[in-house]
């Protein structure tokens, strides 16, 4: 049983109205929570919603919180209070218990505690060391000398390449592979492909969050290297010897190309592409579908493309970007004229 008072001691906040000892049984949206229930107001654009929620009480601004009808969980930043306040209602989960799944495969060196769980037709190669608490779900392979660090949440069929090492309390999400070769090529005579072998490995670091379907490549020959707190989307690439810097944060889509450098506290939106061998400052925020071919020294926001367009306009601005180049001419030309008969 969760209470209101625990609700506004675990977000941070402070309670104003109601009774403290109002128990709340869930969390909804503004608009469609019902009586007994927890919601939250973060875009301003639903306080309309405000005056007619059937909500128990509703996570929201100091300013917000003015003339609101119901009881009120005041916090600076209601965004995090709302995430505190979730977390009671879907507790993380753990291992039930230690052990190893008798459908699963373990090599007689591989490593594993003692309240590790190793779950239903895994794979866990020589070498390979799960530390304690750790939780490898169903369908996990787990590479030569690959380590999964403390309290780390494998939640199904992930792939752990062999010298890939992830931190403690790391959360990877099903289909996620890390460690695999990166795209290393050499062009011979004659235009075939000869494969540069991959000697590195892949350092992920405390805390760090992979989502669905993510590759993270190994390195050339120096790791790939997430640092600690960085938060991944789904079908994010990550390729060889790239680095993203600590607390980082890359929406669904985000392409890295090879050696480029993230820095610390970025935020990439959906679908970022980032030529390699470039550098991003620390606290940049990059919008979504924006293209990156030079490195961005300062802090900042920034964006490239075109938002979109009802079509019969877009096919317009699109026939006069062609000509750009022409009429950029034409100008230049007409000022160098007007600069002369002005002179005269």
């Amino acid at each position: 049983m969760i209470t209101l008072g625990e609700v506004a001691t675990t977000a941070g906040a402070s309670l104003r109205g109601g009774d403290a000892a109002t128990v709340i049984t869930g969390v909804a949206p503004l608009p469609s929570a019902e009586s007994g229930q927890l919601t939250f107001l973060i875009n301003p654009r639903y306080r309309r919603f405000l005056s007619v929620t059937r909500a128990a009480a509703v996570i929201l601004s100091p300013k917000d919180a003015e003339g609101c009808p119901i009881p009120a969980v005041v916090a600076a930043n209601p965004h995090v209070a709302y995430a505190r306040a979730a977390s009671l209602f879907e507790p993380p989960i753990t291992a039930a218990r230690g052990g190893i799944h008798p459908t699963a495969w373990v090599s007689p060196t591989a490593q594993i505690a003692a309240d590790a769980w190793i779950g239903p037709h895994c794979t866990v190669e020589a070498g390979a060391v799960i530390a304690s608490g750790a939780f490898v779900g169903p369908g996990c392979v787990i590479g030569e000398q690959a380590i999964v660090g403390p309290a780390t949440r494998l939640v199904a069929r992930v792939t752990v390449c062999h010298r890939t090492r992830l931190g403690s309390r790391v959360l990877v999400h099903p289909g996620a592979v890390i460690g695999s070769d990166g795209f290393g090529l050499a062009l011979e005579r004659g235009g075939r492909w000869l494969k540069v072998p991959q000697l590195g490995g892949v350092l992920v670091g405390d805390d760090v969050e992979i989502g669905a379907n993510t590759t993270i490549d190994r390195g050339a020959l120096e790791d790939t290297v997430i640092e600690e707190g960085v938060k991944l989307d789904n079908l994010v690439q990550i390729a060889h010897n790239v680095r993203i810097g600590a607390h980082s944060a890359l929406a669904g889509c985000v392409g890295i190309a090879g050696s480029a450098r993230i820095g610390q506290h970025c935020l990439l939106g959906g679908g970022v592409g980032i030529a390699g061998h470039l550098e991003i400052a620390d606290h940049v925020r990059i919008t979504g579908m924006s293209l990156v071919t030079q490195s961005i020294t300062e802090p900042g926001v920034y964006s490239s493309g075109l938002a979109v367009e009802p079509n019969r306009l877009w096919n317009k601005i699109s026939a006069r970007l062609r000509r750009l180049d022409e009429m950029f001419r034409r100008l230049a030309t007409l000022e160098k004229k007007i600069g002369r008969d002005s002179a005269t």
